[in-house]
């Protein structure tokens, strides 16, 4: 077999030092920041080809290859100009950059770790900063923790000046934990940052008064810590400790799993076959997806997400986060831990990472693969004869974790065995809190703890369908379910409703209404079902949620206007991936991403099509969210409709669980 990697596969440490040290040469006597490098996926067109004898088992040791390309984000600083941002591609094979783009001053890479820990140590050692520590007193055995933040939205008269701010709490370092909860003690100051100066250029001091008092002004006390409470939630500072009534549960797989990777990211399950790779913006990505033989899906992805907040009081009105396109997730991804994150029988993948000096850093375990038991398959019970039959539903999950600050979110793909695929957000962590002032409530948020205010705010998630439903020309069809008006021929006892369907022509932005049922389906209709005589599809049930909520000029909104629809549809293209647009950090106006991309009004009926679901967790917090909030939960389904000629689950055994006990003896007395 050919030494060169299968097309879509991840690049290799080698790969990636060999970008790295083209780019060196390209800029002698300079200094280079490095950002990201990471695989260019080839052209699609070039991809297919290759599949096609994947498939069909023709590739041997000289099958041609699209060429493997790396993209290379980087800073380079020195001599007469500013810092400047860079984008190269480099072609590996020759060790040669094939293309290059100085991005211009109105644009902003994405943050890196590296940067951030320059942030934070610019804010401690500020002068102007520490002058502003001298006007509060925090509690004996307290410290000061800063937290880097994105800047948000940037005002007009910020200009291009890239920023970043500083988030104050006190950490009580009294228990002797690292671990102690400092986010139950924030603090009224929000440092900003001039990151290609690395100075503190003001101190912005939000107010901490609440309903009916003004959007400015301080009206915190000197002791301003001193209403707060602890909130700890680490098992060992828990009041009481954890509980001591449960008894362990276990996940045993005595034969193994049923899966099997081979070449690395090559997945097979039942009958399921797809590929997973990781890159330091997307997080996890499935490509070639395919059941029992036949196409399904050509990439699914998580393209955006976007975190608005609701308090108007500045300087939160600019406060909102792009956590893939801002901060590149790849730099906050959990390393995940067995017997913890996914129980089981687990595969890791490892993801690599760029470190500022260019080399390959491999990132442990940012992957999981695992199954899982999800409930009841499908059953029926002969009621004549009493026999039940009954199948277990088992998923396939490829997850991954990352923790941005104080919340975490936990993606899953699940594939099952009736030939469906569940895209899975949940959102847990700690709620982005601000100091209040005490007795005090706000309309803009929720007292969670006392001085503690956790701000009202949304989740925005945007995730990329990228079909091949039994091939790669396929429409997407709006189906209704309406009532229909009683008539004496042809509706006597209004009961008849009407299944509408039509065809999406051109690339558009499209709501759902689920008093319409509305959903929208992937058919081939050069495909037909033999039993139904429709095209076959996939229906896509994206869940109808609240779309983004800031005013519709707003520069929330203007940044973010991919979160203004629940459905979208475009023309396929090679590398746009991004559903808020290539650049997301400190952006005004959203650029290249899905409003450009639908604003072609390119043909997408019986072509090559991209579909893209937009959902969101509109989060008014509770104060059982505190300290530590519990999952909320979002699913996106995408399942046959039509693919099959009968339950494609048919076939799964069933039968009983040789582990399950009946309950008795001691656990389940009552005491007297």
């Amino acid at each position: 077999m050919s030494p060169v990697p299968h097309p879509l596969s991840d690049l290799s440490v080698k790969e990636s030092n060999v970008a790295r040290d083209v780019v060196l040469k390209l800029h002698p006597g300079t200094v280079i920041d490095f950002r990201a490098i990471y695989l260019l996926e080839p052209e699609k067109e070039h991809v297919l080809g290759f599949l096609s004898l994947e498939h069909a088992g023709k590739v041997v040791a000289d099958t041609p290859r699209p060429v493997r390309l790396a993209q290379v984000k980087y800073d380079v600083i020195g001599g007469a100009e500013p810092t400047q941002y860079h984008e190269s591609v480099i072609n590996l094979a020759l060790a040669e950059r094939i293309k290059h783009t100085v991005v211009g001053q109105e644009h902003h890479a994405s943050l890196s770790i590296f940067e951030f820990e320059r942030v934070v140590e610019c804010i401690t050692k500020s002068s102007v900063f520490q002058e502003k520590l001298k006007t509060i007193e925090l509690p004996e055995g307290f410290e000061l923790v800063v937290e880097p933040w994105p800047y948000g939205g940037p005002d007009e008269a910020d200009g291009q000046t890239r920023f970043f701010q500083g988030l104050c709490f006190g950490r009580d370092t009294r228990s002797g934990n690292p671990d102690s909860n400092f986010y139950a003690y924030p603090l009224p100051f929000i440092p900003v940052v001039d990151a290609r100066k690395m100075e503190v250029i003001r101190i912005d001091q939000p107010a901490t008064g609440g309903k009916g008092d003004p959007l400015s002004g301080a009206s915190h006390k000197t002791r301003v810590l001193d209403h707060c409470r602890p909130a700890e939630y680490v098992p060992e500072l828990v009041p009481g400790g954890t509980r001591r009534d449960l008894k362990p549960l276990a996940v045993v797989q005595p034969e193994g799993a049923s899966f099997a990777v081979s070449e690395t990211n090559l997945v097979e399950w039942q009958k399921w076959r797809f590929r997973v790779t990781f890159n330091p913006r997307e997080g996890a990505v499935l490509h070639d997806i395919r059941y029992d033989g036949r196409d399904v899906l050509y990439r699914l992805s998580i393209s955006d997400m976007t975190v608005p907040y609701a308090d108007p009081r500045a300087p939160f009105h600019r406060k909102q986060a792009f956590d893939f396109g801002d901060g590149g997730l790849g730099n906050c991804v959990n390393n995940l831990t067995l017997g913890c994150d996914c129980l089981g029988v687990i595969k890791y993948f490892d993801g690599l990472l760029t470190n500022p000096n260019g080399s390959a850093q491999v990132s442990k375990n940012v992957i999981c693969l695992h199954e899982q038991d999800n409930g009841i398959n499908w059953k029926h019970t002969n009621w004549r004869t009493g026999r039940a039959v009954v199948t277990r539903r088992r998923e396939l999950v490829v997850q991954f974790i990352i923790t941005l600050a104080n919340y975490e979110y936990v993606f899953a793909f699940k594939l099952d065995q009736a030939a469906g695929i569940t895209v899975e957000a949940r959102a847990t962590g700690i709620v982005s809190v601000v100091n209040i002032d005490p007795g005090k409530t706000a309309p803009w948020g929720n007292v969670v703890s006392p001085g503690t205010l956790a701000q009202n705010h949304q989740h925005i998630f945007c995730v990329r369908i990228d079909p091949a439903v039994d091939g790669h020309r396929n429409s997407l069809v709006q189906e209704e379910s309406v009532p229909v008006a009683t008539d004496p021929a042809t509706n006597p006892h209004g009961n008849l409703y009407e299944v509408r369907t039509s065809v999406v022509k051109t690339s558009a932005g499209l709501d759902l209404d689920p008093f319409k049922n509305r959903v929208f389906k992937v058919q081939n209709v050069s495909s037909r079902n033999p039993v139904s005589g429709k095209p076959v599809g996939y229906k896509i049930a994206t869940p109808p949620t609240q779309l983004l909520l800031a005013a519709p000029n707003s520069v929330q909104s203007n940044r973010a206007r991919f979160a203004r629809h629940h459905v979208w549809v475009t023309r396929y293209k090679d590398d746009e991936l991004y559903a808020g647009g290539r650049y997301t950090l400190q952006s005004r106006n959203e650029v290249g991403g899905l409003a450009d991309a639908a604003a072609r009004g390119d043909d997408v009926d019986d072509q090559d099509i991209v579909v893209w679901t937009v959902f969101g967790l509109t989060h008014n917090p509770r104060v059982e969210d505190w300290p530590v909030m519990p999952v909320e939960m979002l699913q996106v389904h995408i399942t046959p409709s039509d693919f099959f000629t009968g339950n494609p689950a048919l076939d799964v055994p069933s039968g009983t669980d040789s582990g399950s006990k009946l309950a008795g003896g001691e656990c389940c007395r009552t005491s007297e």
